[in-house]
């Protein structure tokens, strides 16, 4: 695929400024904030007290993009449009003495990506997870959890321009979702069920959510006890559905027995949480899944070191 770009517009930036923003992150989120720089961004989680998914989100530092005035460092995250409230209010309920303020910045910026044959080197980057740069009036990065998926934006609305400019051509949001799918990368609550779904069952220790040194954060010691225990028997897998497209929340079947549940599907691909046990029983003896009438077909992403582990 030729280099292109898109905007999200199921994602949105909001900002963390103030004196204390990383030391109040880092309490609260599962990756180390103390790594994140205008230079260098991180993929990270909010989750709760029992280790399960709330939020996820990318996080980078800039002073690059203007709010009113004010052009001071802020940690700026990209949560999902239409829950951003919902991240900015659990965050006030932790703020106490906190030196930070919370600002919601969906007007002033857009988050776009950037993929395809050559993106990051149009943009200047190199393909380094989280390797970040100001770009356009505002900042791009190498995406944090996987470099094939491209570049991650934010972006002011003339920023936009700069994409064209260096040569990139605008696509649908849905040829982005077609890679990141084909890559088997979920996103946000298309394919995790708040205070439900385990950030392992779905390889976000894979895709460089978690700090496993940086010590407590919100929900860190079930997510330490589920690795370290080895208590995982489901995994999020990128799969081929031949025939009709299920719809999410379908149940998985093998052989008639219920194996695991589709997630996000898009033109004859799908992510699908399926249990282990049953993933090398199909293996073993020649077996398909079945979602409603379609056939699906599992496959191990080839990222994912952490699958045998």
């Amino acid at each position: 695929m030729s280099a292109g770009y898109a905007v999200l517009d199921r994602r949105s930036v909001v900002a963390v400024t103030g004196e204390d923003r990383k030391a109040f992150l880092q309490g609260l989120v599962s990756n180390d904030m103390l790594r994140v720089t205008p230079d260098h961004a991180a993929y990270a989680l909010f989750l709760t007290p029992q280790g399960k998914f709330l939020h996820d989100f990318t996080i980078v530092e800039s002073d690059a993009v203007e709010s009113g005035a004010d052009s001071a460092a802020a940690l700026l995250l990209d949560p999902e449009t239409d829950r951003r409230a919902d991240l900015l209010r659990r965050l006030k309920m932790y703020k106490l003495r906190s030196k930070i303020a919370l600002e919601d910045r969906a007007e002033a910026l857009r988050v776009a990506v950037a993929f395809g044959d050559g993106a990051l080197t149009a943009l200047g980057l190199p393909a380094e997870p989280g390797t970040a740069r100001p770009f356009g009036g505002g900042i791009a990065f190498t995406d944090p959890r996987l470099p094939t998926l491209g570049a991650r934006l934010f972006l002011p609305a003339d920023g936009i321009a700069a994409l064209e400019a260096a040569g990139l051509v605008r696509r649908d949001a849905a040829d982005y979702d077609r890679l990141r799918l084909s890559l088997g990368v979920p996103d946000g609550t298309a394919d995790l069920i708040p205070e439900k779904s385990i950030p392992l069952e779905n390889r976000m220790d894979a895709l460089n959510a978690i700090s496993w040194d940086k010590g407590c954060y919100m929900g860190q010691e079930l997510t330490a006890r589920t690795k370290y225990r080895a208590l995982i028997k489901k995994k999020l897998f990128p799969a081929a559905v031949d025939g009709p497209m299920p719809e999410p929340g379908t149940a998985v079947t093998l052989d008639g027995k219920e194996a695991g549940e589709i997630r996000s599907v898009r033109d004859g691909a799908a992510l699908a949480l399926l249990r282990l046990e049953e993933v090398e029983r199909a293996a073993k003896n020649g077996l398909s899944f079945q979602a409603g009438p379609a056939t699906l077909t599992p496959q191990e992403p080839g990222w994912d070191i952490t699958t045998k582990g």
